[in-house]
């Protein structure tokens, strides 16, 4: 049975958020949270708490350290019976591939900026449409979870902010362009999707977008326009 609601959570502050060269001495899957970031997570447990109430949860963890701290310091808030999880690969972080110097740190996040987060693969990493087919498989999965009879009333899945984006660019089916435009929730905040009569899900948290023109935008055009164009073609 489909889940009442699903629910994206980002990380709560990690250590890299605070100082984002800590990337090229240690590896990206073992940055922890902060003080701050221990007291985001377990903001947003309490949260959850007010909004789930008694209902079951199902936890999907991104398997990136900061991830699972985030999901012990939410599930704290809950009675262990409340609530099953399990570890998640497909939902962590965008591979950002080794460790680097900060020279090279630098031109990696200028050229992704320059050239697009979607289509810009990291060096020995991950481009932002690999994140994209590893969601889109994910959501095969979860469907088939989804179709056990006592599934629990709400799928909650803890993750990153890119991971989350291109999650709501994929179940939404966004454009590139969109998803360019949308910024990443901040740490810990509630992305909330809820089922409707009709099956679907509608997207109840109100997402944040740039206001700055993207340097290479080309959407499809359908309509009166193109016919026009085609006519005198």
């Amino acid at each position: 049975m489909k889940p009442k609601r699903i629910i994206l959570i980002r990380h709560g502050e990690s250590q890299a958020n605070v100082d984002k060269y800590l990337f090229g001495s240690v590896p990206d899957y073992t940055i922890e949270l902060t003080n701050l970031g221990r007291e985001q997570a377990r903001e947003a447990g309490k949260r959850l708490k007010e909004l789930v109430q008694d209902e079951t949860l199902y936890f999907y963890v991104s398997p990136f350290w900061r991830a699972r701290s985030t999901f012990e310091c939410v599930a704290a808030t809950f009675p262990r019976s409340q609530f099953v999880y399990s570890e998640e690969p497909r939902l962590r972080e965008q591979e950002w591939g080794y460790l680097r110097s900060q020279e090279e740190f630098d031109k990696i996040c200028r050229e992704r900026r320059e050239y697009g987060t979607f289509y810009y693969r990291i060096p020995g990493g991950e481009a932002g449409s690999d994140v994209y087919d590893r969601i889109n498989d994910l959501l095969g999965s979860l469907y088939r979870d989804f179709s056990a009879d006592d599934f629990p009333k709400n799928c909650v899945l803890m993750t990153h902010g890119l991971t989350i984006r291109l999650f709501i660019m994929r179940f939404f089916h966004l454009t590139v362009e969109e998803f360019e435009l949308m910024l990443a929730p901040k740490n810990c905040g509630l992305v909330i999707l809820e089922l409707q009569d009709d099956g679907h899900y509608r997207l109840t948290t109100k997402l944040e977008y740039s206001k700055e023109p993207l340097r290479y935008s080309r959407p499809i055009r359908i309509g009166n326009e193109n016919d026009n164009q085609n006519e005198k073609i």
